[in-house]
């Protein structure tokens, strides 16, 4: 299987599907729900796009450059964008804007809670504290030059920063649509990780078993793999949830009017 036949096997026909669906949503009526409307859907699937491509082309260029993963020359175009295939980068984007579909049919299918809980402000401190943790214990991974351990400590020490950023920002928000969040990152990763199991199963590429803990799910598929999907589709969720979200919008406005504040105080004593 060739690497741009996986991509419209597995994220081309769905994303297709899924278009139709909003499309036809969107011509019955079938409203997204008020609370997720501070942002046109569009321009927050868009935003995360961009920002998919940025922030995860250099590690990946780091990873094919360091041989933690590999592909078959035979399997891709050969138009190469330093280390990475061309390929690479289309599944950067498709993988994005297939999670964003999904996340939107959700929100559009999912009961809104006519009673939502209250905005706690420890669910925006304590997944930060576990996360940093866990952050920390990766980088003492790598440091350590253990080479098992490479893949997971540079998937980890690369993800955890800005899902930390998004749950100190609006952990309380996310916990309020904990159903959404927690029914798209399982059901992306799940959905992501089986694709990437037949993937991997016709050779289309190869995970390095010296660069990784080479835990085999089904004999095929690497424990980081899963890890991976499981990051990226996270912080895509989190991400797209919190630009959406009406709560979001509200608390920033705060906090920039609290900095507009703090700027005249001290202009003030200044003067």
């Amino acid at each position: 299987m060739t690497y741009f036949g996986f991509l419209i096997r597995f994220l081309g026909i769905p994303i297709v599907i899924l278009g139709i669906v909003t499309w036809l949503d969107y011509r019955r009526g079938k409203p997204i729900p008020a609370n997720f409307r501070a942002w046109p859907v569009w321009a927050g699937i868009l935003l995360h796009v961009v920002v998919a491509v940025v922030y995860t082309t250099p590690w990946d260029n780091y990873l094919v450059a360091t041989g933690v993963w590999y592909y078959d020359p035979k399997l891709v175009t050969g138009i190469v964008l330093g280390w990475v295939p061309i390929e690479e980068y289309t599944f950067f984007v498709v993988q994005t804007f297939m999670a964003g579909l999904w996340i939107v049919f959700l929100m559009r299918r999912l009961p809104v809670d006519p009673d939502p809980p209250p905005l706690q402000r420890h669910w925006r401190i304590i997944p930060v504290v576990l996360l940093g943790i866990i952050w920390a214990g990766s980088a003492v991974l790598l440091v350590s030059g253990w080479p098992p351990g490479t893949y997971l400590g540079l998937t980890l020490v690369w993800a955890l920063p800005p899902i930390m950023l998004q749950f100190g920002f609006g952990g309380d928000i996310l916990r309020r649509y904990g159903r959404l969040v927690l029914l798209s990152i399982v059901s992306l990763t799940l959905y992501l990780s089986l694709a990437d199991f037949l993937a991997i199963g016709s050779g289309t590429w190869e995970i390095n078993p010296a660069r990784s803990l080479h835990w085999l799910v089904g004999g095929v598929l690497p424990f980081e793999e899963i890890v991976f999907f499981l990051v990226t589709n996270t912080l895509v969720t989190l991400g797209l949830v919190l630009v959406l979200a009406q709560e979001s919008h509200q608390r920033f406005h705060q906090i920039a009017q609290w900095i507009k504040s703090r700027g005249r105080a001290q202009a003030g004593e200044k003067a």
